[in-house]
């Protein structure tokens, strides 16, 4: 069976994207990542929670602030990239309920304790952080994730005590040397059994 996707989609999002580790200079626009954002909120999510929060860093000085929390091998990436996302989860995400979830009233009630937030809002913002990934490709921009960073130091830095920062992105086009070659990938039978 043949996928529905077209072939070239498939490559742009899947087959041929690879993490950026160098970008040009060409800047990201508000409407570029507005575009991104307005195609991957429909990602689906548990009771539709949308817990992701997207805080972009464009300055220099919040570039050089962020690039202080990088570890070695991010620090110099995250300088360079024309726009840098911080990726985090909003653990207060169930006040958007009732708005989000509107055939089940009392779907804000199931999170009353912050420990069950905490736990679905990490859960449910790093699926929608994948779909962001795809969403900036998508864009025909390349993506750079990375989880090698102080991320207390982030939170205190950058957001708040109801915001858990999940990973860090760099975007834009990629410049030269921009890809490591690719690394192999588990086949079908190492990773889907049948109950």
């Amino acid at each position: 069976m043949s996928l529905v996707l077209d072939p070239a989609a498939q490559d742009l999002l899947f087959r041929e994207a690879r993490t950026a580790n160098t970008f040009t200079d060409e800047p990201v626009t508000d409407e570029q990542v507005q575009a991104i954002y307005d195609l991957v909120k429909y990602g689906p999510t548990s009771m539709n929670q949308s817990p992701l929060r997207v805080t972009l860093v464009r300055s220099a000085e919040a570039r050089e602030r962020l690039a202080g929390h990088m570890s070695d091998g991010n620090r110099a990436k995250t300088l360079a990239a024309p726009l840098v996302a911080i990726l985090s989860a909003d653990n207060e995400f169930h006040e958007e309920l009732p708005q989000l979830f509107p055939h089940f009233p009392q779907a804000k009630d199931l999170f009353s304790e912050r420990p069950v937030r905490e736990g679905s809002a990490a859960l449910n913002a790093a699926l929608q952080a994948g779909y962001f990934i795809l969403g900036v490709r998508a864009a025909g921009l390349a993506a750079g994730p990375m989880t090698g960073a102080d991320f207390e130091g982030i939170r205190k830095e950058f957001l708040d005590d109801d915001h858990t920062p999940l990973m860090v992105v760099n975007i834009g086009r990629p410049g030269p040397d921009a890809w490591f070659p690719r690394s192999p990938r588990l086949s079908y039978e190492q990773v889907v059994t049948t109950a």
